[in-house]
């Protein structure tokens, strides 16, 4: 062994995280050694302080410190339409567009049978729940392009239309500044399905 069996441990701790392979880890590491042991501390509590105070909000499942999240405890926002993500990181993303200023609710993943994840394991009945006892007027179906995310949609689509409540999905298409010669065949049929009038 070439590392001591301390430096090692973290090295394996690291690598453990998503997108974090050997040599990141290393740089890590080697970062952490060579910095005061004050750095090493704030870390060390940053993680700790994340695990203990932060959990899911009570309403719609996203990442929060309080009972509601600031999304949900925020009254300008329009309860009347709910956007409808996989996890909490979507509603990230979908707020640095600051194009929707709806509500959210996350389901804590998507339909995926060969993973064992059904219907059950996500927060669906959650949201009928929200839908029977609010004025919501649409459902935005936010879940990621592929064969998890269509699943989960289309799955969601048959539960919330009987309610009489507008159903719809994001758009999906080509990348700005891509090419039509590299784009993919179901990519570029969903394309023209999204196509616009200008």
């Amino acid at each position: 062994m070439t590392q001591s069996i301390t430096i090692q441990k973290l090295l394996d701790e690291f690598e453990r995280l998503p997108g974090i392979g050997p040599k990141s880890a290393q740089r890590i590491v080697y970062w952490l050694l060579n910095n005061s042991d004050t750095d090493a501390r704030r870390l060390a509590d940053a993680i700790v302080d994340v695990k203990e105070h932060v959990h899911f909000c009570k309403r719609c499942f996203n990442y929060s410190e309080a009972e509601l999240c600031p999304i949900c405890a925020n009254l300008e926002r329009d309860t009347s339409i709910i956007c409808v993500v996989s996890e909490p990181r979507d509603v990230t993303a979908i707020e640095r567009t600051g194009e929707f200023n709806g509500a959210y609710h996350v389901l804590g993943g998507a339909i995926s049978p060969i993973d064992g994840i059904g219907p059950d394991q996500l927060t669906i009945s959650a949201l009928l729940a929200r839908l029977v006892d609010t004025s919501v007027t649409e459902v935005l179906l936010a879940t990621n392009p592929n064969v998890e995310g269509e699943t989960t949609a289309v799955y969601l689509a048959r539960l919330i239309k009987p309610l009489g409540i507008k159903t719809s999905r994001l758009a999906s298409g080509l990348p700005v500044g891509g090419d039509l010669e590299f784009a993919d065949s179901v990519t570029l049929a969903r394309a023209i399905e999204s196509r616009r009038e200008l």
